[in-house]
């Protein structure tokens, strides 16, 4: 699995118990998830269609850099489907798994669109 991004846990990311609040780390994973397939898809529309079961299995605490990290599953006719996990970067701790999320490509319409890709392509081997 490749580790992408980074997250610093700041004071306005942090729950009542003074950890990682889930949603905010949802929202992470699902902006990345998208960045991921954009520029796999080389396409600005797309939309996450579906995620499979969310397993938290440790916290994050205020100061803790946590990595996203993105591996593709399969490619789909007008979809990518992607599994993640987010990690604590100094302690290699899990905090979090998806085991499938699908994210459509879609036309100038909405409507899911044929993308044409097979495998991974890297921006460097695209120049």
């Amino acid at each position: 699995m490749r580790f992408h991004t980074r997250k610093w846990v700041k004071p306005e990311d942090l729950n009542p118990n003074g950890t990682l609040f889930g949603g905010k780390l949802l929202a992470w994973i699902d902006e990345e998830l998208a960045l991921y397939t954009i520029i796999q898809l080389e396409n600005t529309r797309v939309v996450t269609k579906y995620m499979s079961e969310i397993n938290f299995k440790s916290s994050a605490r205020q100061g803790d850099i946590v990595e996203i990290g993105i591996d593709v599953v399969k490619f789909g006719n007008t979809s990518l489907v992607l599994k993640c996990a987010v990690r604590n970067m100094m302690t290699r701790e899990i905090i979090i798994t998806i085991d499938q999320t699908t994210m459509v490509n879609l036309d100038e319409d909405g409507k899911p669109k044929a993308h044409g890709k097979t495998q991974i392509e890297f921006v460097k081997d695209r120049l």
